[in-house]
């Protein structure tokens, strides 16, 4: 199920699960996963597209051998807020992906994550190779964190 609302993803979650972030590309998927206590995103991996049945395969093996509860989209807005054909993509990406799966799924303002992600690695001193590499993965791993930290803020909300 697709939440269009963060909140009602974060209460919908079964407790105790982790939680996956997806940095989708039109090349490659970047992919990080979460502890069960949803403390720490941790950049996984990068998968290289091909088609959609092949890229949701792996996708699922992942989810599926992390036994993931949830899974947050990076949603690739423009600078203004507005939503151009790359949000569209990401959306039918989702909707595609809930005829897989039953997780829920939410969506997460990615605007930067790239940009951030690349600092971090210029700033570990990563080869200019490597940085290519895991790139979209480490995107991921700033999503999921922005997930997980509006997570625990919506819990403290609700008293949970």
């Amino acid at each position: 199920m697709i939440h269009e609302k963060f909140e009602d993803f974060a209460t919908n979650l079964p407790k105790m699960t982790a939680v996956a972030g997806l940095d989708l590309g039109e090349k490659t998927i970047g992919v990080a996963v979460s502890d069960r206590l949803r403390a720490a995103a941790t950049p996984l991996e990068t998968i290289r597209r091909k088609k959609f049945g092949i890229d949701a395969a792996r996708l699922i093996d992942i989810l599926t051998a992390r036994e993931i509860g949830g899974l947050v989209l990076g949603l690739p807005r423009n600078m203004d807020g507005t939503e151009g054909p790359r949000c569209q993509s990401t959306r039918a990406f989702a909707r595609n992906l809930t005829r897989l799966t039953d997780l829920p799924i939410a969506f997460w303002d990615e605007r930067l994550s790239t940009v951030a992600a690349e600092k971090a690695l210029l700033e570990a001193d990563t080869t200019r190779k490597r940085r290519a590499e895991v790139i979209d993965h480490v995107a991921a791993g700033y999503i999921l964190q922005g997930a997980l930290d509006r997570m625990r803020h919506v819990e403290a909300e609700m008293g949970r």
